[in-house]
């Protein structure tokens, strides 16, 4: 990472994203039964930390928690209205289904994004400084929910020009009008949106996508070269990586966007 991007970030605090991923049961050690038993009890053990009445913010909540803890695929109505201390009859009053369940989910964690985005933004702040921050802040969510990420990038959006993962009409509204305010033209702004989620989303899949792959277990013979380069290739350097390609974008975006100078 260059002196240029670490001085952008200097103004907030950074992370260091997890790549550890909560998954209920192991498929070499336990039986599918056995690893829903332990998706029953983790909806036990959620439903007595709430307190609060319900709502389909509680319910959306609840289910990111179900989700980050036993997996996308152990979330159905029964276990999500057991977490929260209800039939699950009573949910529907607030999610019709399992789609709108799942929109919602998207929904709840990109304005919780956005709310958490407007915190934390200096008004001293260039476009770069925005985007670097946006950059890291999304990288922070999707390791916090590798098991939600996959779902914010590939469930559709309401509208085929809102791209994943800034995928809310309030994220796209502010990274246009920020842009905008920075002497971008309207192309230009739209011009890079595409390119920053693109870059998001390639580098963020890949990442959460990782975290869980175990190594070793692959027969290698007959290939000689990756033999030789397993190490090499093996080598965590996502977040070197991260951090090289945001700076490359930035400045291919720098020389075309702006139209005066900053």
């Amino acid at each position: 990472m260059s002196l240029w991007l670490a001085s952008t970030r200097s103004g907030y605090s950074q992370f260091t994203p997890s790549t550890k991923r909560i998954s209920v049961g192991d498929p070499e050690r336990y039986s599918a039964r056995t690893t829903d038993v332990r998706a029953d009890d983790t909806a036990h053990r959620i439903a007595g930390d709430h307190r609060r009445q319900l709502s389909r913010d509680l319910i959306l909540d609840t289910a990111i928690q179900l989700v980050d803890q036993g997996g996308l695929h152990h979330l159905n109505m029964r276990r999500l209205g057991t977490a929260c201390g209800v039939e699950a009859m009573a949910l529907y009053r607030y999610v019709s289904g399992r789609d709108d369940l799942l929109n919602g989910i998207v929904d709840r964690m990109m304005e919780t994004l956005h709310a958490d985005h407007l915190r934390t933004r200096d008004a001293e702040d260039g476009w770069q400084d925005f985007m670097v921050r946006v950059a890291d802040n999304v990288r922070k969510a999707a390791h916090a929910h590798p098991q939600l990420f996959p779902l914010i990038a590939t469930n559709p959006p309401r509208e085929p020009w809102v791209r994943p993962p800034l995928r809310s009409l309030r994220w796209l509204d502010t990274f246009l009008d920020t842009l905008i305010a920075h002497d971008f033209d309207d192309e230009s702004a739209a011009s890079a949106y595409r390119s920053f989620t693109t870059f998001l989303l390639g580098h963020l899949l890949l990442e959460v996508a990782g975290a869980d792959v175990r190594s070793d277990t692959v027969n290698l013979d007959g290939y000689e070269h990756l033999k030789r380069l397993k190490a090499t290739l093996s080598r965590d350097r996502s977040t070197d990586d991260f951090d090289d390609d945001l700076e490359q974008l930035l400045a291919r975006i720098d020389s075309t966007g702006p139209t005066t100078e900053q």
